[in-house]
């Protein structure tokens, strides 16, 4: 399965009616998707009256997005990490499961407002505690949280981040407006996981090559106790998906 077929397999399992139901009204609205991807969620933003401007720097992603034909829908080529110049100002900013990967997201969020026009608001969502499932070996518990320190330390990627946005927000010169959390099929849930979703755990741990180096010879156990924690009877999570609306 390519990351593509994949990445469409798992919208299928995101709240995103969740989130945009807690969007200021879209008629008419530019708003710029940050790490657009396949375009999924700016299709729906279309739906809703808006007009979109996705942003990403995955060739491969981008070339999904423009093959939809959205009315009213532009996909550019832009690295996230470095300005970049766009023609217009925008109304609104969108970026889902993308924040994690922003260590120091102030610093990101005052770059990317500067794309947005005063008074505009943005909305992030992100996942808080990834590996939050039960119940699982010490061991193991005892790697992937060595994993998430070394992830954070390195500046990669913050397990932690959902339970932030409000305060990162808010350092950026934002004023939260809405907080809340939403469900995910396979990110946050309880009691035992159906097959896809346990194939797609399956994958993500493949695709986890610094998680391969922090366990060493101990991965395939590690692996297989979570797989086996989410196939339980009597698993439990204590991740969650936080979604934060603010305005400027």
């Amino acid at each position: 399965m390519s990351l593509v077929d994949e990445y469409r397999r798992q919208s299928g399992w995101r709240d995103r009616v969740g989130a945009l139901d807690a969007l200021p009204p879209l008629e008419g609205c530019l708003v710029m998707d940050l790490g657009c991807g396949l375009g999924d969620v700016a299709e729906q933003l279309v739906g809703r009256g808006a007009r979109v401007l996705g942003v990403d720097l995955d060739e491969e992603l981008l070339a999904v997005a423009r093959s939809r034909d959205l009315p009213g829908a532009d996909f550019v080529a832009a690295d996230l990490r470095e300005p970049f110049r766009l023609p217009v100002e925008v109304d609104g900013l969108w970026g889902s499961f993308l924040a994690a990967y922003f260590v120091d997201l102030p610093s990101a969020l005052r770059r990317w407002s500067r794309h947005l026009r005063p008074g505009g608001w943005i909305a992030l969502t992100e996942i808080d505690d990834l590996f939050g499932h039960a119940p699982l070996a010490a061991r193991t518990r005892e790697l992937l949280d060595a994993y998430a320190e070394e992830a954070l330390e390195q500046g990669r990627y913050d397990f932690r981040m959902g339970r932030k946005l409000g305060a990162h927000l808010e350092a950026a010169g934002f004023h939260v407006t809405r907080e809340l959390t939403l469900h995910d099929r396979e990110l946050a849930f309880t009691g035992p996981a159906p097959p896809e979703i346990l194939d797609a755990w399956s994958r993500r741990f493949d695709r986890m090559k610094p998680l391969h180096d922090v366990c060493g010879s101990e991965l395939p156990r590690v692996k297989e106790d979570f797989l086996g924690c989410l196939a339980n009877l009597d698993h439990t999570c204590t991740a969650n998906i936080h979604c934060c609306v603010a305005a400027r």
